[in-house]
């Protein structure tokens, strides 16, 4: 994996790394890497520091959002040593130098320094000379980081009010919001097509699918853990019935978040659906890459409206047929329209060029955040029967948020 050369901006709330991305330049916190590090949001196998020596990371540390180092008390098990003390994040190595850590009392029990991006450097200069280890992150990202952050950015839009972009939007005309909406929806859905390339491109076809189903299987708070058992326990092992889900689930036991998990979504839960998934279609993988009968909703244009398409393509028996022949009926619910739009219709788009732009927009809302739907039920793009609560339009509208954010963001930084 490689990322342009990032220049920098500091903000109030720490370093920003601005990074060209597909439709222009985004941001990439500081504090997102923070992140990343606490949710353990990284491939985690054969980790090494810079000057080779075996890293795992047993607890990341407790995230401290007052001064002082990034992590306190962590617990390390470097080149076979138990190791406990502070971490620091940085986007770049250089950066501990130049915020003058090396001379900071403070910084006196760091033990790790965490760096994003690739550096020269073996170790970092501690206080008193002691050369600290350093780990570089971005090779064993899951992601690119273009779609960490917009991920971050969705995450945030779903615990928020929409209130602000109804009012903007509602000034409008229908045709307007409509043109807003089917541009954002369209860079949305060729986001997450390269994404998924991308992740192909990384890890193989099935291997690509098992990280997207199980990753999609946490949303929105179990994802890191999903995929580090993803990467510990390949898809043939589930196939077979190798792999036992609660003995997944307790030697991961540190890492699942259930504060407020529906029981439907407890990971526990996700992991037995998982295993008799795999069990019960063995080559599900397969089967997608020849279509899984999605073929009959290929350039079908969406025309008149939604609920005129859904008819023409019979969406009801393509999701029942969908279901049945991937997922063997296990998986039900809205979170399986997830997997549909954000697991296997990008997979498949990215691996075949099969054109499921029309699909993708026009199927089930999948676990659309209520205050979206709402929204647009507001702006009168979903309206009952005639045009029911879809794909595309709610993505178009995170996507205009996000556009938003970004312009705020960037109006503040001028």
């Amino acid at each position: 994996m490689h990322a342009p050369a990032p220049t920098f901006s500091v903000a109030n709330v720490g370093a920003v790394a601005e990074l060209q991305g597909m439709y222009g330049t985004f941001s990439f916190p500081e504090r997102l890497l923070q992140q990343m590090w606490q949710r353990r949001d990284y491939d985690e196998t054969d980790t090494q520091t810079q000057d080779g020596k075996a890293l795992s990371v047993h607890y990341p540390g407790r995230w401290n959002h007052l001064g002082g180092p990034d992590f306190n008390d962590a617990r390390l098990l470097l080149d076979g040593r138990q190791v406990r003390g502070d971490v620091e994040l940085h986007l770049n190595a250089k950066d501990w130098l130049a915020h003058g850590h090396s001379n900071d009392p403070a910084y006196a029990n760091v033990v790790l320094h965490v760096v994003l991006f690739p550096c020269i450097e073996r170790f970092t200069l501690g206080v008193s000379g002691r050369m600290i280890p350093i780990v570089c992150l971005l090779p064993r990202l899951h992601h690119g980081l273009e779609e960490y952050a917009a991920e971050a950015a969705i995450e945030q839009l779903a615990g928020r009010p929409f209130t602000q972009a109804q009012e903007t939007l509602s000034a409008l005309s229908n045709d307007d919001v409509a043109a807003i909406l089917t541009t954002h929806a369209d860079q949305r859905w060729h986001s997450k097509v390269e994404f998924a390339r991308l992740r192909i491109e990384r890890l193989g076809w099935d291997a690509a699918c098992h990280h997207a189903a199980l990753e999609i299987l946490g949303y929105r708070f179990n994802r890191a853990p999903m995929l580090t058992i993803a990467g510990t326990h390949p898809l043939a092992e589930w196939t077979h019935g190798a792999v036992t889900p609660e003995h997944v689930f307790n030697a991961t036991s540190a890492r699942w978040s259930v504060q407020g998990v529906r029981p439907l979504n407890h990971p526990r839960l996700r992991l037995r659906q998982y295993a008799h998934w795999c069990v019960a279609r063995p080559d599900w993988a397969a089967c997608l890459r020849r279509g899984a009968g999605l073929q009959c909703a290929e350039c079908v244009p969406l025309g008149s409206g939604t609920a005129a398409w859904r008819q023409k393509v019979r969406l009801t028996n393509l999701r029942k047929q969908v279901n049945e022949d991937i997922c063997a009926g296990i998986i039900g619910g809205s979170r399986f329209d997830n997997l549909v739009c954000d697991g296997f219709m990008p997979l498949l788009a990215a691996e075949t060029g099969m054109d499921l732009a029309a699909a993708w927009t026009g199927w089930f809302a999948g676990d659309a955040p209520e205050s979206a739907v709402q929204t647009l039920k507001g702006l009168n793009v979903f309206s009952g029967r005639t045009q029911p609560a879809a794909q595309g339009p709610i993505q178009g509208l995170l996507g205009y948020m996000l556009a938003c954010d970004t312009r705020a963001h960037s109006a503040k930084g001028a």
